[in-house]
């Protein structure tokens, strides 16, 4: 149990989704739980009520949130909710929150099955299919090279991440050829009620979450969860950003929501509680910040010395390409700031250290520059 889940609220308790049945959270809204064959077992997809004119006729139907990942387990788990929970009705849309393999894996073939338009923000669409074209974007070659750089000689893990260039295909196999592009200040109308579309930055390209202001729910996707803190992370394909300044900026805008917004994550339960969980994720990344400043005092640090600075458990072959993620935006963040300077050094791999003071000049010397 995080000992911070005290401080939220939990309205629905301890009780989930029944497998292939979808479960009322709100007027309109209701709730499906699909598993993963990760640690983080499992992903959260909503139902959103919904009419569209199609053909010149008003069509009572459902907006599909997320998708879940392309195998045959999760297309039986759909084939499931349309038997138990669209109550005889359509899908006539499915909106995409960001393009990561278990939220958009699935989106080809629900398009296809139901005629549906995908909605989805054009960054995140064009970052998917790069990566299901690509076979070296987030691993393989490039990747391997993007984390011995960083001081990874784990042979178990470089052999894993050079052996995972068609992850993403894998999971990702197909888009569909068009889509609908959603914006940060969007408001989508959605069963007779205004959705407004808030922009987020740093876990994904261009995330998108939702929030109805009637009902005072949120679809967070990944940018707010209960439980855990997202993964926020640098990639080979862009080696210096700053993710973490991203992420930190954008949760900042669910602020402005009423504190009592009854918040739909895409992993763990739905809560209540939301300025408070900001909060907790402000502290915890302040805290890694800080615990990392602190390592740096002793020696030179590369992301891989950081892994046990900031993660105190064992991590395997697949947790450490997140955890190598996150500490290198930790590290960035710090590195842009000017605390942290950055280096490669004689062996190739990227150190940091506290900037050091620039030396005092001698009085002396400066009158003679003066003069």
């Amino acid at each position: 149990m995080n000992p911070l889940e005290h401080q939220i609220t939990y309205p629905m308790g301890d009780t989930l989704p029944a497998p292939g049945v979808a479960m009322d959270v709100a007027p309109g809204v209701r709730w499906i739980r699909m598993g993963l064959p990760f640690a983080l077992d499992h992903i959260n997809l909503w139902l959103l009520r919904d009419r569209q004119r199609v053909s010149n006729a008003l069509v009572d139907g459902w907006t599909v949130v997320d998708c879940c990942i392309d195998n045959p387990l999760t297309r039986a788990q759909w084939e499931e909710v349309f038997a138990s929970s669209l109550d005889g009705l359509p899908v006539l849309r499915v909106i995409v929150t960001h393009m990561h393999p278990d939220h958009i894996g699935l989106a080809h073939w629900l398009c296809a099955r139901w005629d549906a338009r995908l909605w989805i923000s054009a960054t995140d669409y064009y970052a998917a299919r790069t990566a299901i074209g690509s076979r070296d974007g987030f691993s393989g070659e490039a990747g391997t090279d993007f984390y011995l750089s960083h001081g990874a000689r784990d042979e178990e893990f470089l052999s894993h991440v050079h052996g995972r260039g068609s992850y993403y295909h894998s999971l990702v196999p197909d888009l569909p050829t068009t889509y609908r592009r959603m914006m940060d200040g969007d408001a989508i109308e959605i069963g007779g009620r205004t959705w407004n579309c808030i922009g987020g930055y740093g876990h994904a390209p261009e995330h998108i979450a939702l929030h109805c202001p009637e009902l005072s729910v949120l679809v967070s996707g990944d940018m707010v969860l209960p439980r855990i803190s997202t993964n926020v992370s640098v990639h080979a394909a862009e080696p210096e950003a700053d993710p973490l300044r991203l992420f930190l900026t954008s949760i900042t805008r669910y602020l402005e929501l009423p504190a009592g917004t009854l918040t739909l994550p895409s992993h763990g339960k739905p809560f209540t509680g939301l300025h408070v969980r900001i909060a907790q994720l402000q502290k915890h990344h302040r805290e890694r910040l800080q615990e990392i400043i602190d390592a740096s005092r002793a020696a030179p640090l590369s992301a891989t010395d950081v892994l046990p600075v900031m993660f105190k458990r064992p991590l395997d072959a697949h947790q450490m390409t997140f955890a190598l993620g996150e500490a290198l935006a930790h590290l960035h963040l710090l590195w842009f700031d000017g605390r942290l300077d950055r280096w490669l050094d004689s062996e190739g791999v990227y150190r940091f250290a506290p900037v050091q003071a620039p030396a005092a000049v001698p009085l002396q010397a400066t009158a003679s520059l003066v003069d």
